[in-house]
């Protein structure tokens, strides 16, 4: 890594990692030797908070159940020019780290632990999870235009400025979804790093739910798309919906181009009424496109303010 005066924080949230965060603290002690290694204890019954502090770890516990709802306490409580994020179940090679803290020196936001394009898919033998991927994946990249390769990653390095100015919404393990959708909205500086993942050592659980967590990331895909990109979503729904009612009243007006009679009222009636819906569901898209752009316009002012006031504490 290349010389480097300021602080490096390493980011461990855990929860019942005893098997494995002794070696995860351990390691990233000997590829950051200088950097406060950091583990946020989310209600384990076992002993993996003094594990933790035993290898010489600031333990602290965030009572709020959720991967999420531990990230936003980290990035709220801690304060460093350079961050690095991973997991405590020790799927993330820490010799990587270096090289993820040189990028953000070089002016990158966020650089991302890329897993897919080296050993995940040979390493992680569940098969939905996998599909998983390639579906948030495919939805993401195919919305924002972008070509992000992992998007669920849970090893990241953030600079002072995205820390600071990232609103963390979500509780669970959908937030690595959320902090890309974040980033590519806001047309972040991103870099994705290919690691080595390996699978959990026996012994070690997984906490993630397929199904359950599954449902919660496309919920939260569902919902950044309706807040991120409102007139796509409400302008489809609107095209929709005033498609299908102009088809129902060209249907009434031929029965009375032919009979002279509107034999049809309430479909007449309806498809009028779908039609306005569409219209209006349009408008609701304009609307909150300018207002979304207007945030996006906020958040570069706010993320220029945390630049300058890092810059003028050193």
């Amino acid at each position: 890594m290349r010389n480097f005066s300021g602080t490096t924080a390493v980011l461990l949230p855990c929860y019942n990692e005893e098997i494995t965060i002794g070696k995860v603290v351990h390691d990233f002690r000997t590829a950051l030797p200088n950097a406060d290694i950091y583990v946020y204890d989310n209600n384990s019954t076992d002993n993996t908070a003094e594990i933790a502090a035993a290898e010489g770890a600031i333990v602290k516990r965030e009572p709020r159940q959720g991967k999420g709802n531990v990230i936003r306490a980290m990035f709220e409580d801690i304060d460093a020019d350079v961050y690095v994020m991973a997991d405590g179940d020790d799927t993330y090679p820490a010799d990587a780290a270096p090289a993820m803290v040189n990028k953000v020196l070089e002016g990158y936001d966020m650089v991302i632990g890329d897993r897919l394009s080296s050993t995940y898919f040979q390493e992680n033998k569940r098969p939905f999870h996998n599909f998983g991927n390639r579906l948030v994946r495919g939805s993401i990249n195919g919305l924002f235009h972008a070509n992000v390769t992992d998007i669920m990653t849970g090893y990241r390095a953030f600079s002072f400025t995205f820390v600071k100015t990232y609103p963390v919404l979500s509780q669970g393990f959908e937030v690595e979804t959320e902090m890309t959708i974040h980033s590519l909205n806001n047309n972040l500086r991103l870099f994705e790093m290919p690691i080595q993942y390996r699978n959990r050592p026996e012994g070690s659980i997984s906490k993630l739910d397929t199904v359950g967590d599954g449902i919660k990331v496309m919920s939260t895909i569902f919902r950044m798309i309706r807040e991120y990109k409102p007139l796509p979503f409400f302008g489809s729904l609107g095209a929709i919906l005033g498609i299908v009612g102009i088809l129902l009243c060209g249907n009434v007006m031929v029965d009375f181009w032919h009979t002279g009679i509107v034999a049809r009222f309430p479909t007449f009636i309806g498809a009028v009424m779908l039609v306005v819906a569409g219209i209006l569901f349009f408008v609701t898209g304009i609307i909150l496109d300018v207002i979304a752009k207007n945030d996006r316009k906020a958040f570069i002012i706010d993320a220029n303010r945390f630049a300058l006031l890092k810059r003028n504490t050193k």
